[in-house]
């Protein structure tokens, strides 16, 4: 009993690698589904949420590209392990934490992985509803309102948007590749034509309009920027660059990794800057429905290519997600198909999307401790992992440790980031109130409420302390 994502993989000891005869492509087609997978109009939320912090237009697109580049640098250097050993990123993981120990990231991963599901399928519901009210307010709008959708509509949307995912996961990586490739087309295509749509109504001259912010809001811009984008998907690095040869080199495969998963989100920055320095009020309207706050400006007759471009590009997001959390769940050592595991993560799912939708006072506030909190330990764990990586650089695919042998428990690494994660969640901020009680226990109340509190400087700070205390570590336990 596997999770199976093609009749290529080989399971051996729980790892689904995938064999030699069978590797094929080249690095470039790592744009694909990276470009897919982040191409979301989402992504000009994004820019309204950096300003969001305090920061001035430059100063938001600055810490924007910063946080986006450094954190996709780290997706691509993970996803060179995929080739050197043809298993999934999480299976590769239990080299430096052994194959118990690995279960304690890999726990994180799947975390991750639903929760990213969830804030997807339940942005396209909100955003989904909030169209349809607009379109037809007699079917879907609440009686007085005219434009607040029904929580029929609500429910309607996340239900076509969660079926649609669960659907395509269930059949595993040629088709997933097969969707991303179509879903890059179209999604570009009609992403182009709300930008050309809403150029002219943006006001430039007010691009100075917005004070810009100190050293902390800049850097809680950076941190913020990085958990949007990279450190998301650092855990999903090595599962789709497997299917690459052994000896592909190094290079391309960051490089084209990075360039897929950075280059859409850097353009929808830009422009959600602009809009917010435009419309200084949409900031507010997008922490409770960034894709309904967008599409207020837009003419009635784009409405539908928008509400279809908005829900391809979280399903893309979705469908990536959902097979990578599948391959965590079996590095967990549950037994389980791969249709099962799919149907699993469907329920989370909706469990998810119900308290975010019905139960959660601010979506932005849940959706931002989620990314703090996950954010940190998954920076934690990337750290031990890279560390490994650059232990081994050098060697071709044969000599790689297989992750089939390796210890039962790697102690160092473990350790590591056990304590990186304590010391990281001690100096983020949480403004919702079921999660702020968990995080910034190492901060005094005044730094909780200040600038230096809301930066959430324990997603950078666990970074190096993991990396370091895992050298340090290793680097003991091999004297003994």
């Amino acid at each position: 009993m596997s999770a199976n994502t093609s009749p290529a993989a080989i399971e051996t000891n729980g790892i689904n690698t995938v064999p030699d005869a069978e590797r094929h492509g080249r690095p470039a087609g790592l744009f694909w589904p990276w470009a897919a997978s982040n191409l979301s109009l989402a992504g000009i939320a994004f820019g309204v949420y950096i300003v969001g912090l305090g920061l001035s237009a430059w100063q938001a697109l600055t810490a924007g590209a910063v946080g986006y580049l450094l954190s996709f640098l780290l997706v691509g250097a993970v996803s060179v392990a995929g080739p050197r050993t043809g298993a999934p990123t999480m299976a590769v993981s239990r080299l430096p934490f052994g194959r118990q120990g690995n279960k304690l990231p890999t726990a994180f991963s799947y975390l991750s992985n639903v929760g990213w599901e969830t804030v997807l399928v339940t942005l396209s519901a909100m955003g989904g509803a909030a169209i349809l009210a607009r379109t037809a307010p007699s079917a879907f709008a609440t009686h007085g309102s005219g434009s607040a959708p029904t929580t029929a509509a609500t429910a309607l949307c996340f239900a076509v948007t969660a079926l649609s995912v669960v659907l395509v996961g269930m059949f595993g990586h040629a088709l997933i590749m097969r969707v991303q490739a179509w879903l890059t087309v179209v999604i570009a295509v009609f992403t182009v034509a709300y930008l050309v749509i809403m150029i002219p109504k943006l006001d430039l001259g007010r691009l100075g309009s917005l004070h810009g912010g100190g050293p902390a809001a800049f850097l809680g811009g950076i941190v913020l920027a990085m958990t949007l984008l990279g450190l998301g998907w650092v855990n999903c690095g090595a599962d789709y660059s497997r299917y690459l040869p052994r000896r592909t080199a190094a290079g391309p495969i960051a490089g084209w990794t990075t360039f897929g998963g950075v280059l859409a989100p850097l353009v929808l920055l830009v422009f959600g800057v602009l809009m917010t320095a435009g419309d200084p009020k949409l900031a507010a309207a997008a922490s409770a429905d960034p894709v309904g706050a967008l599409a207020e400006r837009l003419p009635t007759w784009f409405l539908v290519p928008y509400l279809l471009t908005a829900i391809g590009g979280f399903v893309s997001g979705a469908i990536m997600d959902i097979y990578s959390s599948g391959m965590s769940m079996l590095a967990l050592g549950v037994p389980i198909r791969r249709h099962l595991a799919v149907l699993v993560d469907g329920v989370l799912m909706t469990a998810g999307g119900f308290y975010l939708l019905f139960v959660s006072d601010s979506f932005f506030a849940t959706f931002q401790a989620f990314l703090s909190i996950i954010g940190v330990a998954m920076a934690a764990w990337c750290a031990v992992f890279l560390v490994d990586v650059w232990r081994f650089r050098g060697r071709d695919g044969e000599s790689w440790p297989p992750p089939e042998l390796a210890r039962r428990v790697g102690w160092p690494a473990v350790a590591a980031m056990v304590a990186a994660t304590a010391v990281g969640l001690g100096l983020i901020t949480s403004t919702d109130e079921n999660l702020a009680h968990a995080v910034g226990y190492l901060l005094t109340p005044g730094a909780k409420s200040g600038t230096w509190g809301a930066a959430n400087l324990g997603v950078v700070a666990a970074l190096p302390l993991a990396a370091a205390l895992y050298a340090v570590l290793l680097k003991a336990t091999h004297r003994r």
